[in-house]
């Protein structure tokens, strides 16, 4: 298994974020957690990407715990975040931003070939590679950022709500971006509001409700669960 979550627990203070939370990714998979706003999605995935650290549990991957190890080594392990409102240095141009990518030793040394394929997945990047980033959409800064972290050569890409403040246009072609990254080999774990989407595109998923996991499993099956249904997808 790429990813193993066991029984993670996480808190801000002495308020707790998550718990008890366990979850797993195969490789070339990709897994969708979905559930309401505060639900505790984006704690779970910095505390995976090492931004966060949790209280108890392990993170392991590829059977190597990473629970406590700096977020940068986390990075060595061959996971890549996009995170939430992109982060990009914004004063920077759209090539700056995607070099700061590929600084892990690996990486750094394969950048010239990375690059064009990720001109060839996202070509909006390359027609404005000596822009700004900050002058962009932001749609288009969504793809700088999704472009910076597949520089580091990623086996697992981590996304925390990549639709999020998108026109539905834009949203449509995120979800095939990530459709297209899935079929060259990479995992992903999702984070999303946008649970028809999320789940459409998903292998399995995780409902996420509080601080806890309440459901998981294919999404077809899901969707038929009445609880599901009437509580996230409005049926």
């Amino acid at each position: 298994m790429l990813l193993e979550v066991r029984h993670l627990h996480v808190a801000y203070g002495d308020a707790p974020a998550i718990w008890d939370v366990s979850l797993e990714i195969g490789a070339g998979r990709i897994v969708s957690v979905v559930g309401p706003n505060g639900a505790g999605k984006s704690t779970l995935i910095n505390s995976i990407a090492g931004i966060l650290r949790p209280r108890r549990g392990t993170i392991l991957v590829d059977g190597e715990d990473v629970t406590r190890i700096p977020a940068h080594r986390v990075c060595e392990h061959g996971l890549a975040i996009v995170p939430e409102g992109r982060r990009l240095f914004t004063h920077m141009s759209v090539q700056d931003n995607l070099d700061l990518g590929a600084y892990r030793g690996a990486a750094r040394s394969q950048s010239r070939d990375t690059i064009e394929q990720v001109f060839e997945l996202l070509p909006v990047l390359k027609d404005r590679r000596s822009q700004i980033a900050g002058s962009m959409s932001g749609g288009q800064q969504q793809m700088v950022a999704i472009g910076r972290a597949l520089m580091a050569k990623p086996r697992l890409l981590l996304m925390d709500e990549p639709s999020l403040g998108l026109s539905p246009r834009i949203v449509a072609e995120m979800f095939a971006i990530i459709r297209r990254i899935k079929e060259q080999g990479v995992a992903v774990m999702l984070v999303e509001q946008n649970i028809h989407q999320a789940l459409e595109l998903a292998h399995h998923a995780y409902v996420i409700e509080q601080g806890r996991i309440i459901a998981s499993g294919e999404p077809e099956t899901l969707l038929r669960n009445p609880q599901i249904k009437e509580a996230y997808l409005g049926v």
